[in-house]
């Protein structure tokens, strides 16, 4: 990370908002589009950030969630045997038992093959699912790509817009029959965010390749849990069940434009495509009261004092699941420039620098694995330590307890890297994988606790009641 850019995450910032306002009747989504800095220096060429953020409306969840499409798919091989399969059925039933008449449900199994256990279905008969499920026993090796792709063609059979359409997939290995690269199972998982599936993985215990789960639900707007222990698979599958029984948006689609001038560096909190001055990316699913967002960097040219620049316009269109419409919301965002260096400073948006700097965070923490991949262990270690140093600082400046969390994840993971000079020792094995899954929890702001806090929360730091954004815009 250039220094310019961590010097400009301790300075300061403020912001321009628009909320789309329903033009059906229901709730819609709440669209907040909020620069870094309100007022920049003038006559300086520089950088600054822009964050989008989407508000889930509160759900009633027995009365109003939609139904649900969704496939189980569970690893069979053989280094599921004993504890492991016992506790994976035991987590399956008991998600069973949080679905209704209305949801429909599949569960795949693999090992060298692929079975379907139970074909999509609406859930009428509990006892009989559960009853198949308690008879699945481990065995071979592990065709994990085969096993995604039948469970997707499970939740294809009744696939729709108006379905939380899901692949949950459990494994505690090295994908070793059929494609097994993170890049093959990437694409696939992009595959499946067009057709509007979305693919979370549970890794469970140290053998499983975590860039390949990461990515398989990262690029199908997915989650993904590190579950150290079979133990953890009840609490895991509930918290998870958890977000696929609240989600009130999906099929997100957000563009944004950005005048001529102003050159889009990148995009932060999720994947996406710049195409000159038009960003373009996808949203799987918002969950009821969730924030979720994401964050552009931009490079300014030099502007003259008491000048005014547009800074993006931002358009989303989405499936909202509570009226079954395609919902259509627009917002603008603007900056001032002045010479005045105190009102520059004093322009801070506390909410969206809690964002940046957790996304930050994330980019230093890709950053560390790097060079833990590398061999560099003093690289790898110097910028754990540099990370969590910058997340405690900003914690302290911007009031928000919730940096100084992701800051201590990292001593954690630099703690287990403390004497590490291996890349296949067992604690740098456990702190890779929880440093992948500290940065697909920040990136996509998933609802799950990260290895070392203290209780389930939102990754996503919460921001201080402090200057909020000073005006709203809606359009459709």
């Amino acid at each position: 990370m250039k220094t310019v850019v961590w010097n400009l995450m301790l300075a300061a910032v403020v912001a321009f908002a628009g909320i789309g306002e329903a033009t059906a009747k229901g709730p819609r989504l709440g669209l907040d589009v909020s620069p870094a800095n309100g007022v920049l220096k003038a006559g300086e060429k520089q950088t600054t950030f822009v964050r989008v953020g989407l508000d889930g409306f509160k759900l009633e969840r027995e009365k109003q969630r939609p139904p649900v499409n969704l496939a189980i798919v569970l690893d069979k091989s053989g280094s599921m045997q004993g504890h492991k399969i016992e506790q994976a059925r035991k987590a399956a039933i008991d998600a069973i038992g949080l679905l209704g008449p209305n949801d429909i449900v599949s569960v795949v199994t693999y090992d060298s093959t692929v079975s379907v256990v139970v074909p999509a279905t609406k859930l009428t008969d509990k006892q009989s699912v559960i009853a198949k499920i308690q008879s699945i026993m481990p065995g071979g090796n592990t065709a994990l790509f085969a096993g995604v792709s039948k469970g997707a063609g499970e939740v294809r059979k009744f696939l729709d817009r108006e379905h939380v359409n899901r692949v949950i997939l459990l494994s505690d290995g090295l994908a070793n029959e059929g494609p097994s690269s993170p890049g093959e199972l990437a694409a696939l998982g992009a595959s499946l965010l067009k057709e509007n599936i979305s693919v979370t993985t549970l890794g469970l215990g140290l053998g499983y390749n975590e860039d390949l789960m990461t990515q398989l639900a990262l690029q199908s707007g997915g989650n993904h849990h590190f579950v150290e222990d079979a133990t953890q698979l009840v609490a895991v599958f509930r918290s998870e069940f958890d977000d696929v029984l609240s989600v009130v948006a999906q099929e997100v689609d957000v563009t944004i434009t950005i005048p001529e001038g102003i050159r889009p560096v990148r995009v932060l909190g999720n994947e996406a495509d710049i195409n000159g001055q038009k960003i373009v990316t996808r949203i799987a699913q918002i969950y009821s009261e969730q924030e979720r967002y994401l964050v552009l960097e931009l490079e300014l040219p030099e502007s003259a004092a008491d000048s005014k620049r547009e800074l993006a316009t931002v358009e989303v269109s989405y499936t909202n699941l509570q009226t079954k419409a395609t919902d259509h919301q627009q917002a603008t965002t603007s900056i001032s420039f002045s010479t005045d260096e105190q009102a520059v400073a004093k322009s801070v948006n506390r909410d969206v620098m809690t964002d940046v700097v957790a996304l930050i965070s994330s980019e230093q923490n890709k950053l560390a694995t790097s060079y833990l991949d590398a061999g560099n262990f003093s690289a790898c270690r110097s910028t754990l330590q540099k990370n969590a140093a910058f997340l405690a600082t900003n914690a302290e400046r911007f009031k928000c307890p919730d940096l100084k969390v992701l800051g201590n994840r990292n001593l954690d993971q630099l703690k287990l890297l403390q004497d590490v000079e291996s890349k296949g020792s067992p604690a740098a094995n456990f702190a890779r994988k929880g440093m992948r899954f500290y940065q697909n929890a920040v990136d996509l702001q998933q609802k799950v606790a990260l290895p070392g806090s203290p209780a389930p929360a939102t990754t996503k730091p919460t921001a201080t009641p402090a200057t909020q954004p000073a005006s709203k815009s809606s359009g459709n």
